[in-house]
């Protein structure tokens, strides 16, 4: 057995030390949307590290840490922050969260993150993703753990599509406009040149980042089904002429903030009546 996956099994145990707590679903906040639990009824917090052989978050934003508890009555874990490669951690460390809350008993995964718009470069959209690609090194490289899931889990559609529609459908009920499109995933945490974002645009990328297509990629080798909203903070380079040095994440939380919230929790009560 890979020294990953004996710490990997540490780590759960030092989760189930903490809690026994069995969520439904897990919920995955993405930078500067940390603030979306504060309505939560929380049971257990757990910093990232308090769990042996567990990495912490490094990035300003993302609090680095478990909520355990409730959102419209269904038992939720929340990732109040992310783990992300240019923080120096392989892909494998990066899915860490998702794979322990897997193990927990999770059957889903809403995801939310913080993009640079492509083809919805407007600060605030809010864009379902419907599909990604990914430029990072998949996390399922190694040994497989058979306890977590099949060396050659299927990617056709990653993307819950009955979920999906179920989600478009409360956003249409909350007069929500929810922009469907691909996500793409660079390294970072350079941003990217408008070569790139030309290239990223002809492969058929509509929103830009530096996290969650590995995040999806373990979930579903988890058997979890799968969600992803994510935000648009910023038009990504080149879209418009101005410079990626300075980005606000709170415009975008302050402008779509409150739809995102009420979005996210009418949909993870949904969510759990489809399980």
């Amino acid at each position: 057995m890979t020294d990953y996956i004996q710490r990997l099994e540490r780590a759960y145990k030092s989760l189930r030390e903490k809690t026994d707590f069995s969520p439904d679903l897990l919920l995955i906040l993405g930078s500067g949307l940390g603030s979306l639990a504060d309505e939560m009824q929380v049971v257990t917090k757990i910093d990232y590290g308090e769990i042996d052989g567990m990495p912490t978050s490094t990035v300003v934003g993302h609090a680095g840490r478990f909520l355990f508890g409730y959102i419209n009555g269904v038992k939720v874990a929340v990732m109040q922050g992310r783990l992300h490669y240019y923080e120096g951690y392989t892909p494998q460390e990066c899915v860490m969260p998702i794979r322990l809350i897997a193990l927990a008993g999770a059957k889903a995964m809403l995801l939310t993150n913080a993009s640079g718009g492509i083809t919805f470069p407007e600060i605030g959209t809010l864009m379902r993703i419907t599909d990604h690609i990914s430029l990072v090194p998949s996390p399922l490289r190694g040994e497989n753990w058979d306890r977590l899931g099949k060396r050659f889990p299927d990617m056709t559609k990653p993307y819950d599509e009955k979920i999906g529609k179920a989600i478009d459908g409360i956003a249409d009920e909350l007069g929500i406009v929810l922009e469907k499109g691909v996500y793409i995933q660079f390294q970072g945490p350079n941003f990217e040149t408008a070569s790139e974002i030309k290239m990223a645009k002809l492969l058929g990328a509509d929103a830009v980042g530096m996290s969650s297509a590995i995040e999806v990629i373990a979930a579903r080798h988890a058997g979890l089904r799968v969600a992803a909203i994510a935000c648009i903070v910023n038009p990504a380079c080149g879209i418009t002429k101005a410079t990626l040095d300075d980005i606000d994440e709170s415009v975008a939380v302050e402008k779509s903030g409150d739809k995102l919230k009420s979005l996210i929790f009418n949909s993870i009560a949904k969510i759990k009546e489809m399980l």
